[in-house]
């Protein structure tokens, strides 16, 4: 019986360790689990921190970046109004003085207008003024084509209007042409410009240009050597690039 407890408290001592041996077993294995657990989630943690770190900067760089760019785009905005801003206060005053002086030029060509109204007054008084040629010139323009330009002038004593005809041929030893002229015939009050452009017929020279003006029973013929100056160098190589016919008056 004795015998038998001795051996009874040795199994229950053996027990009682193995239970103690599991049991630390199983602490120690909690222990290293929530250690490489801490350390596994303290490393996730760390990195995820990281690269939340990493990509803030990165933002911050873009948003700065851009802020920049926002800045810039607006230095230029600001300066492209400023300009603009002066360019339509250029533009103003320059559409002002425009305006005065389309005024003056209105004014001067009123007072030009009468004070030419008083002359013809004056010369009808004083029986009008006999149909002539103030002015002529002849020019040449590309593709043998040629501009004309006659000023003529007339007052009958009447003071009316009177109509025009005009011939312009062109002549040389043996033989002449007629310039067909558009219109053929004018109102002639005063002054008249005959403008116009022809093209020289073939193997045709001219040597002389004869103008013929039939008016309120006056008629007058005008000759004219043919004589041309040189060729300017900057005329247009082609008669569709020509400016219109100048209407200004001609020099005698």
């Amino acid at each position: 019986m004795k015998n038998s407890s001795t051996v009874g408290c040795q199994q229950q001592g053996a027990s009682t360790l193995l239970f103690a041996l599991f049991a630390v077993a199983v602490l120690t294995t909690a222990v290293v689990a929530l250690t490489f657990g801490h350390m596994f989630g303290y490393q996730r943690g760390y990195h995820a921190l990281q690269t939340e770190t990493e990509q803030a900067a990165i933002d911050n760089e873009q948003v700065t970046n851009e802020l920049e760019d926002l800045r810039i785009s607006n230095k230029v905005l600001s300066s492209q109004a400023e300009t603009a801003k002066q360019e339509l206060a250029i533009s103003l005053a320059n559409l002002e003085e425009l305006r005065r002086n389309q005024q003056e030029l209105k004014v001067e060509s009123e007072q030009v207008a009468q004070l030419n109204q008083l002359y013809a007054k004056v010369i009808t008084e004083q029986g009008g003024m006999a149909l002539q040629v103030l002015g002529a010139k002849i020019e040449p323009l590309p593709e043998n084509a040629f501009e004309y330009g006659f000023d003529v002038g007339m007052l009958s004593e009447d003071g009316e209007a009177k109509s025009l005809t005009v011939t312009l041929t062109l002549q040389n030893q043996d033989s002449f042409v007629e310039v067909p002229l558009n219109p053929t015939g004018y109102a002639i009050e005063g002054i008249v410009r005959i403008r116009g452009r022809f093209v020289m017929p073939d193997n045709f020279d001219p040597l002389q240009v004869k103008l013929s003006l039939e008016a309120d029973g006056q008629e007058v013929e005008q000759l004219y050597d043919w004589q041309l100056g040189d060729r300017v160098d900057s005329m247009p190589l082609s008669l569709l690039d020509l400016p219109e016919i100048d209407q200004s008056p001609i020099q005698p």
